[in-house]
């Protein structure tokens, strides 16, 4: 395929899928996403990535056609801590919006374009609508009716094959794929390959952990050079964190299981617990010498930033220099991918369209 590739994101949020993409050459040309905070986050980092907009409100066959379609649609409706009311609730219905658009996309190329979509939701959507949520995320993707496994549960890694797209999924739990390891945060991600095969080969082929991202520069992108600094400064002296599963916590609390209560604050070898949208976790801080003299405090804003592999500093400005306010940059990071896990998708997306 001659050119650079390029990428729309639906459902844009903060910009994750268009950086993971750009760090592997291929091209942000459109966004759209309807919260003013991350769009001006956004406008700052790509300011020649053009804002859509409300997904409602897009015609596919009139926007720019781009190679790969990415879309996290509202997990709201999917998540195990939210209403549950599935896929066709308010919020992650939208999911079939972004099926309208790159359906109305390819009917208008002629089927050319997209070639790849990428879908990214929580892991709740396996078991969400008494598990028939999922099956309608393939169908409505394959164009087909897609059967229930024999076991009446999803695989957290799978395939449909025989027709178009071809199509792969896989649970990726963002605290294995970089070093010093992130928070904990398991999320679905799943490839459509219209054009080929290669869904699995994008999916699942090992591949090296791509470094973290210098701090932001002054213009909003990445610094060329600089190390990234450690997630905690201690000054010489060595800290101890431990986190609080506070879902976990609360959830023993009410049914009065003090053991496993107590077992909620955590072990050394713990990952920081999933950052939300809704909330922030706390986590006790010590130093080793003096265990006595600690607290329990919550993560900054620029540690939520390091434990999602983000730059530091990539949410607290906006497009025209405004501060960001923490409630903001937290519910933006809450909701938002981590970025190693979108950059391992993205190197197989540009080796598999790249080499074919």
């Amino acid at each position: 395929m001659g050119g650079a590739l390029t990428l729309g994101s639906l459902f844009d949020g903060i910009g994750v899928f268009p950086l993971a993409a750009q760090r592997q050459g291929i091209v942000p040309m459109w966004a759209s996403e309807i919260e003013k905070a991350p769009v001006s986050i956004t406008r700052r980092h790509f300011p020649g990535m053009a804002h859509l907009g409300d997904i409602t409100k897009l015609d596919g066959g009139q926007i720019p056609p781009v190679h790969i379609v990415t879309f996290g649609s509202p997990c709201q409706n999917l998540s195990q801590i939210g209403n549950r009311t599935g896929i066709t609730g308010e919020k992650s219905g939208l999911f079939f919006e972004a099926i309208r658009i790159i359906t109305e996309m390819r009917d208008a190329t002629g089927g050319k374009f997209p070639t790849i979509a990428l879908w990214e939701n929580v892991m709740g959507a396996f078991s969400s609508g008494n598990r028939m949520d999922f099956r309608a995320v393939l169908s409505a993707l394959t164009g087909s009716e897609v059967p229930m496994p024999a076991s009446g549960r999803w695989a957290n890694a799978g395939m449909v094959r025989g027709g178009v797209p071809d199509l792969a999924w896989r649970l990726m739990d963002a605290q294995h794929w970089a070093r010093p390891r992130l928070a904990r945060r398991q999320r679905v991600f799943m490839v459509a390959d219209f054009g080929g095969r290669r869904a699995p080969e994008i999916l699942f082929k090992p591949r090296p952990m791509f470094p973290l991202p210098a701090p932001c520069g002054a213009g909003g992108l990445p610094a060329p050079a600089g190390d990234r600094g450690p997630a905690l400064e201690a000054g010489g002296r060595i800290p101890v964190t431990r986190p609080f599963q506070s879902f976990r916590m609360r959830g023993a609390a009410k049914a009065g299981n003090w053991v496993q209560f107590l077992g909620g604050f955590g072990l050394p070898t713990d990952p920081f617990p999933t950052l939300l949208a809704s909330e922030v976790t706390p986590f006790a801080f010590y130093f080793e010498d003096d265990p006595a003299d600690g607290c329990v405090r919550f993560p900054t804003e620029l540690e939520s930033e390091r434990l999602m592999g983000l730059p530091e500093g990539w949410t607290a400005y906006g497009a025209e220099g405004e501060t960001i306010s923490p409630a903001s940059r937290y519910k933006a990071l809450g909701n938002a991918i981590a970025l190693p896990c979108a950059e391992y998708i993205m190197a197989g997306i540009k080796e598999a369209l790249q080499n074919k």
